[in-house]
């Protein structure tokens, strides 16, 4: 891991969490430095980046009091994806996390050259979100 990696990695999800880089622009960034993809555990309140090779960098990420929902409600998922997406007036990052949690979402892996956002749940329900084109 270079601290060119490391450094991005920072900034990107540092301007995440303050809703000042939208996902295109943070998968852009990571990409072009070199990461493949990155990986969201709400469980234990971290935010992981990889590289191909294999290395990584574990950002620990801002702790929410929102408790994981038991069972996965994959409506609420993709209604937040989808303010997401369309970058809705009062989108925020942490809502977003919020919501996805009370729907009962663990975490989430981001592929960059898969295009596509994987959402896990407790007992191993997934969504596959491809990115939008």
């Amino acid at each position: 891991m270079t601290d060119h990696q490391t450094a991005v990695a920072r900034a990107c999800f540092e301007a995440a969490e303050r809703d000042q880089l939208a996902f295109p622009d943070s998968v852009r960034r990571l990409s072009e430095a070199g990461f493949e993809r990155y990986a969201v555990d709400f469980c234990r309140g971290t935010w992981t980046c990889y590289t191909p090779e294999g290395d990584s960098i574990v950002l620990d990420a801002a702790r929410r009091d929102t408790r994981i929902g038991l069972g996965f409600d994959l409506a609420a998922v993709k209604a937040a994806i989808r303010e997401a997406q369309e970058q809705a007036p009062d989108y925020t990052y942490a809502g977003f996390c919020e919501k996805v949690m009370r729907a009962g979402c663990v975490g989430y892996v981001v592929s960059f050259p898969g295009r596509r956002a994987i959402y896990s749940a407790r007992k191993g329900e997934a969504h596959v979100e491809h990115f939008p084109t």
